[in-house]
């Protein structure tokens, strides 16, 4: 299916056919696309570049399509990288993290830094580590092949 190149956001890199792909929902997938172009939010004389999720309900094109900065996709990135990082050491604690002190990381972002932490305020906090660590495992060759295809990318590129 091809990717809309008449709504708000330009297309300029696309992926289409990525419901083949998509990781456990590949083939039962309702996103169809992904692409890289030009932001919907493009203010006249500036330009930003953001990633693009397409979903398609079978008769449309869904408004919930998520449109993202790519500096935030890039935060996702992280953010799932260092989630990874603890969860392989989780057994260590019995509620899979330190009750004590549920920061797990702050990385250093433009002169700040992002803090990664447990979810505390969730209620059933305890039940949804072990729940989300589980899911992790199950994932673990899906997860683990896009971050080999991206780690050899990031080397290429210098990183």
């Amino acid at each position: 299916m091809k990717i809309p190149t008449t709504l708000k956001h330009k297309p300029v890199i696309v992926s289409e056919n990525y419901e083949h792909i998509d990781g456990r929902y590949a083939n039962h997938s309702d996103a169809k696309g992904l692409s890289l172009g030009l932001a919907q939010w493009n203010d006249r004389g500036k330009l930003d570049i953001s990633a693009k999720v397409w979903r398609y309900t079978g008769e449309k094109w869904s408004r919930q399509s998520e449109e993202l900065p790519l500096h935030r996709v890039l935060d996702l990135a992280i953010l799932v990288s260092r989630s990874l990082l603890h969860f392989r050491e989780a057994y260590r604690y019995k509620e899979l993290y330190d009750t004590a002190n549920p920061v797990i990381d702050r990385v250093g972002l433009q002169g700040d830094a992002m803090t990664i932490s447990v979810a505390t305020d969730n209620e059933k906090i305890l039940e949804d580590l072990k729940l989300f660590s589980q899911a992790l495992s199950d994932d673990d060759e899906l997860i683990g092949e896009r971050l080999r295809a991206l780690s050899g990318m990031l080397k290429e590129l210098g990183y």
